[in-house]
């Protein structure tokens, strides 16, 4: 498995430059890293005081990537779970905050090992992890990537503003689709047909 710090730099290569998209609620963002992390981390960058786009515009990527680890794998305890899906589960920490670790505890709960969903690892999450992934741990990181692109799907049907990240103009697979399908493996991933069939009701 790759470090932590490699995953961090692959997360920051995948969020991209600085965006401040009016249909993102995170708002101005550079290399993942949004203005209200900012905000509530201090991280003033020009020094006036306050912590502002202007801020957000000068973070480097390395940076970004201490904050990555810090903030969103050391923190939350990713390191507890096994390790054939902390990448993924670190990448969808930087997406969508402590819903990636309540998606895990959704899916723990689907497949017998009951877990409160409170988005916090603790020993109680981290052992029913280690359970469920024992014996076919890369089916365990399927099974997560396959929840995290449905989760996508389910936040898009209910959003049509965000339809746009999971599906292109063209029709095909958008960028949090093809995300959470890094961490799939290739027999698991919908073909363009498919994901045109799931996404046709949008219109």
């Amino acid at each position: 498995m790759p470090s932590v710090e490699e995953i961090a730099h692959q997360i920051s290569a995948r969020e991209g430059g600085y965006v401040n998209d009016p249909d993102d609620p995170g708002g101005a963002t550079k290399h993942g890293v949004t203005l209200a992390t900012m905000r509530r981390l201090g991280i003033d960058l020009d020094g006036d005081g306050q912590v502002t786009a202007s801020d957000v515009k000068r973070l480097t990527r390395a940076r970004a990537e201490q904050v990555f680890v810090e903030e969103y794998f050391r923190k939350p305890g990713l390191a507890l779970l096994p390790e054939a899906a902390q990448a993924s589960v670190f990448d969808m920490y930087v997406n969508a905050g402590a819903e990636a670790v309540r998606l895990l505890q959704r899916l723990l709960n689907a497949m017998g090992y009951p877990v409160a969903i409170d988005g916090v690892i603790g020993p109680e999450t981290a052992k029913a992890a280690e359970a469920a992934a024992r014996g076919a741990p890369v089916l365990f990181a399927d099974a997560y990537g396959i929840a995290r692109r449905d989760y996508y799907y389910a936040l898009a049907d209910r959003r049509p503003a965000s339809r746009k990240y999971a599906r292109r103009k063209d029709g095909g697979k958008g960028g949090w689709i093809l995300r959470a399908e890094e961490f799939i493996s290739p027999r698991f991933r919908l073909s363009d047909a498919e994901h045109r069939e799931r996404t046709a009701s949008w219109g």
